[in-house]
């Protein structure tokens, strides 16, 4: 996605200084025509990689067309940063490279390949309701590294697994969906939201698109080691994946991998997160909605039940956080202003 600065008038002209400042002034404050470009952006391209991979894993081996998929971004992206800023931008300090490669491996390989595997048997639907408990890992990990959240986050994630189990009871996934493979992508959300907790920890690449860069190649590059191990390139015979599999893996690379990240990462830069975090809980429900359309993906009382719940928490997780987050930033301000009357 193109920055404000490059920003055109409907004549083809770059607009005045202090027009350029009224557009970004508008997205940072949530508002401007461009902010929800890019939140909806994140909001339908995030919620249909699950369909996405439904279709791909249908004709093609899942771990091979995973490993291929963040390769291909991963190159993809790092060539367009090249060609932009020099090979400058990739001279990144060892330990920093280092961090970036293992949050890669525990997304995309514990995260998105865990996804890409079970999604064989589980319906795209249900793989998002289930991902969308992601933060209420984050905050159990806070809490082991003795952070204590507000009351409301607890509550919140409390919430949020009383839906998990719902959709791990009986009757709470569809018929069909393998409880090993639905235990799968319960594990896959745990290994993202530990690859997250580091990131957050660490030092990374300063420039998030060389940390992306990073992390899509060296995960990329660990499915599909495991892919060759696995045995999969054998079973890919010439002709074996279908049309349908190839454009949603054109999809998957194009957009849920380079468009969809790249608004996410200007969105994180310039707009207030408690807007951003949003897409949280609407991908689930765009990623449902897609299933139940297109591929016919069965729905069960309890499943749209446990959905919610899980919805729910995380939307009371996230607005309780942000909550707190003002508070801390606005205290500073306010001491500041007292010593100054004083």
């Amino acid at each position: 996605m193109a920055s404000t600065r490059q920003a055109r008038t409907e004549h083809g002209e770059h607009p005045e200084p202090t027009a350029r400042a009224g557009v970004l002034a508008a997205a940072v404050d949530g508002r401007g025509w461009l902010f929800w470009a890019a939140l909806g952006t994140v909001y339908i391209v995030w919620g249909s990689t699950y369909l996405g991979i439904r279709v791909v894993v249908q004709t093609a081996p899942p771990l091979l067309a995973a490993g291929a998929r963040f390769l291909l971004a991963g190159t993809l992206l790092g060539a367009v940063l090249v060609a932009r800023r020099g090979l400058r931008v990739l001279r990144v300090p060892p330990a920093q490279l280092a961090t970036a490669a293992v949050v890669g491996v525990l997304l995309l390989v514990g995260g998105n390949g865990l996804v890409f595997y079970a999604e064989q048997q589980v319906p795209s639907g249900l793989a998002a309701l289930i991902v969308a408990a992601i933060p209420l890992w984050v905050i159990v990990l806070r809490l082991v590294a003795r952070d204590r959240p507000a009351p409301a986050t607890l509550a919140g994630v409390g919430l949020g697994f009383a839906g998990v189990a719902m959709l791990l009871l009986p009757g709470g996934h569809a018929e069909g969906a393998a409880p090993a493979y639905v235990a799968l992508v319960v594990l896959a959300t745990l290994l993202w939201a530990i690859g997250s907790f580091i990131a957050s920890r660490r030092r990374m690449p300063a420039n998030p698109f060389v940390a992306t860069t990073v992390e899509m190649l060296a995960g990329g590059l660990v499915l599909t080691l495991l892919a060759a191990v696995t045995g999969e390139p054998g079973r890919l015979a010439a002709g074996s994946v279908s049309t349908a599999s190839l454009v949603a893996f054109a999809y998957l690379v194009a957009f849920g991998s380079l468009l969809a990240f790249t608004a996410y990462a200007w969105l994180v830069q310039t707009a207030p997160i408690s807007k951003v975090a949003t897409y949280a809980y609407v991908n689930p429900v765009v990623a449902v909605a897609l299933g139940s359309l297109l591929l016919a993906e069965p729905l069960t009382p309890l499943m749209l039940a446990g959905g919610a719940v899980i919805v729910a928490g995380v939307a009371l997780v996230i607005t309780a956080d942000s909550r707190v987050r003002r508070r801390a930033a606005a205290a500073p301000q306010a001491a500041l202003a007292g010593s100054r009357r004083s």
